[in-house]
């Protein structure tokens, strides 16, 4: 039953985000110069932001680019974990030990700080959507590695088990027995992997966005609106400032327990 209900909060949530060109009263960027700060109404349903931007709106776009996005960065990790991983735990020996050595000189990083450091020596006269592709791309080369370490034992597991020792003696040899008989037996791992990274990286744009190097304004993601928070005098008096902050906290949390259930053989 959670895992049910976590999946309908996501599909919810991701249908509204998507939806936000219809469903958003005003376009992100949109100023309402005469209401600053505004409380909640009719017409603006979250309020409005310092500047007079619809809170509601640059909630739904922001989500719409992390739930778009996020994936996306998933998908370059794991291809990047199958390619190292898999192919070092197939192959063993030196490829093996030099992939790993790799792999722990990765996990051992601070990786917050490298992102950081990596995202400030991006040019800052790139356009708002040249900047989110990178932030996004920068996550997916650089978060591999816990990924690579989980596909490297399950395709040395596959190396000396009897399925391959029959293809071998077919005459599969090489990238095709790799292609045809590893990969293929480790789309159950490398599934588990991609959706395991999405609310990672969420996070990590979140971090990001937080210290002022995430999204850049006015295109909005979490990250940027968790820091608009910084200009909140009150949350008692404004409550509704949160509303990013919990459908930031709904979603990673939907992904935990859809998650939770799901077994990952080796």
């Amino acid at each position: 039953m959670p895992r049910k209900l976590a999946c309908l909060v996501l599909a919810l949530v991701t249908a509204a985000s998507l939806a936000a060109s219809w469903l958003a009263p005003a376009g992100y960027a949109t100023q309402f110069r005469e209401a600053p700060n505004a409380p909640p109404s009719r017409r603006h349903l979250l309020g409005t932001d310092q500047v007079g931007r619809d809170l509601f709106s640059r909630t739904l776009y922001g989500t719409r680019i992390s739930l778009l996005l996020a994936p996306a960065a998933a998908l370059v990790a794991t291809t990047l974990a199958a390619g190292i991983g898999g192919v070092a735990g197939f192959l063993g020996g030196v490829p093996e030990r030099v992939a790993m050595s790799l792999t722990n000189l990765f996990l051992s990083l601070p990786w917050l700080f490298l992102l950081i450091t990596i995202r400030a020596l991006l040019p800052l006269n790139a356009s708002p959507l040249a900047s989110v592709l990178a932030t996004f791309l920068m996550l997916g080369l650089l978060g591999w590695a816990a990924s690579a370490r989980v596909l490297c034992a399950g395709a040395r597991a596959l190396r000396t088990s009897e399925l391959l020792l029959q293809a071998r003696a077919l005459g599969l040899h090489g990238p095709r027995l790799f292609a045809v008989h590893v990969i293929s037996n480790l789309k159950p791992v490398l599934y588990a992997q991609f959706w395991i990274s999405i609310p990672t990286f969420i996070l990590s744009e979140a971090n990001l966005g937080i210290l002022g190097l995430g999204v850049p304004e006015p295109m909005p993601s979490w990250g940027t609106l968790l820091k608009e928070l910084e200009g909140v005098t009150s949350l008692t008096e404004q409550p509704w400032k949160l509303a990013p902050l919990l459908v930031l906290i709904v979603v990673v949390t939907s992904f935990q327990l859809a998650l939770s259930r799901q077994e990952v053989p080796l």
